[in-house]
Parts: C-alpha cells; sequence; structure tokens
C-alpha cells in the first residue's frame, strides 16, 4: 500500500482518481491500470511517429513538386486561417535556434496539426487536382474523407498520448489498425519497416479492457 501512496501523492489525487474509479474503488488495480496507461501510449508511438513522417513528407513532396518547395509560404494555398501563423511560428523557431530555415527543416518543425488540416473541406479542391497522389489503396486514389475521418480522433489520441493523458477507455484497437492502414496507403516501405517494431498487439490484453466505468472518448 506504501507504493499506492507513494504513486497517488506523485501522480495527484485528480489524476489517479480516474484509475481509482475504473477500478471500481480497488486502489491496487487502479495502479495496475495506470501503468497499462503507460504501456500501451508507448506502443503506439512507433504507429503514430512512422504515420505522422509518412503524411507530412508525401503531402511536401506533392506539393513541392506542383507549387515549388516552398508552397506553404502561398498565402492562396493555405485554406485554414491557423496554418500560416504555423509557418511563421516555425520559421521563428528555427531562427531562434540559430538554423537556417530551409524548406526541409520547416516541414519538420510543422506541427501535426498543420498537416492533418490539410484534410479539412476548404482543401477539397486541392485534393483533387494536387493531393490525391499522396496515397492509394489497391492501386487506386483515395478520397479526403477517407483520411480526414480517422486522422481527426488519431491527432486527438496523439495529444493525449503527448500530454500522459488516460487513454484507456479509447477504441485503441480501431485507432491502431487505422494508424497502420493510412501508413501502409501513403508509405508501403515506411508501414513494412515499422511493422516489426510495433509492439502494440503485444502489449493490448487480447481480453481487452474491462473498465467499472466507462467514458466517452474525450
Amino acid at each position: 500500500m506504501a507504493q499506492i501512496d507513494d504513486m497517488e501523492a506523485a501522480l495527484s489525487l485528480e489524476r489517479f482518481g480516474r484509475y481509482v474509479t475504473w477500478a471500481g474503488g480497488d486502489r491496487e488495480r487502479a495502479l495496475e491500470l495506470y501503468t497499462l496507461n503507460t504501456q500501451v501510449s508507448e506502443a503506439l508511438y512507433i504507429a503514430l511517429q512512422t504515420l505522422e513522417i509518412s503524411l507530412r513528407n508525401r503531402i511536401h513532396s506533392s506539393m513541392a513538386l506542383m507549387h515549388g518547395e516552398w508552397w506553404f509560404e502561398q498565402t492562396d494555398l493555405m485554406r485554414v486561417s491557423h496554418q500560416a501563423a504555423q509557418v511563421a511560428d516555425a520559421i521563428d523557431e528555427l531562427e531562434a535556434n540559430g538554423k537556417e530555415p530551409t524548406p526541409g527543416r520547416i516541414v519538420a518543425a510543422l506541427s501535426f496539426s498543420f498537416w492533418t488540416a490539410m484534410f479539412s473541406p476548404a482543401y477539397e479542391p486541392l485534393w483533387r487536382s494536387t493531393l490525391h497522389a499522396i496515397a492509394t489503396r489497391d492501386g487506386k486514389g483515395l478520397a479526403r474523407k477517407d483520411f480526414s475521418r480517422p486522422l481527426t480522433q488519431i491527432r486527438l489520441l496523439r495529444n493525449r498520448i503527448a500530454h500522459h493523458e488516460p487513454v484507456l477507455h479509447w477504441d485503441l484497437r480501431r485507432h491502431h489498425k487505422a494508424l497502420r492502414e493510412l501508413t501502409q496507403w501513403l508509405s508501403p516501405p515506411a508501414h513494412a519497416w515499422s511493422a516489426p517494431l510495433d509492439r502494440f498487439e503485444a502489449i493490448y490484453p487480447a481480453e481487452g479492457i474491462i473498465l467499472a466505468r466507462a467514458i466517452a472518448e474525450d
């Protein structure tokens, strides 16, 4: 019990309380759930990383081919309001760190939300003219919505993991499948490379996770 008391103090009662609720008041089980949450979050990292890098590089390659490698500075191409500010912030950060803001560095510095914004309805015309080339499924092109639907939830999941939030109440198997599937469409080589490194199925319990109080994905 001393270990549980120490962990509760380290995590804060508010944060640990979610797990106590899920464990039906069993604090020992709550610590097991917290540990599992940490393990599955870590196990999702490879799939999240591979998708994010593949996504931004495929978008950049396709856009650079049609509009030049500085395409993200063409205001008429930026269809979502916050994107121009994100580009400016990325350039400022690079310069503050004494680095030349080359296209490659800027692309790497842009957040995942910048890239997922490229799948919003405002980009439908650009998807039809340019962005459709970023991925294929069974040799055929994909619609923007094939990406936008799963990416919305993946972005939220990624942010929760990055901020060490609980994710056990999410349908993690479904999201992991979507991560792997989107990566396969974008870059079969990246998908193949990451497959043996992906430990999610080995970590996530085969029988699933039973929580005393289910909470909708938030």
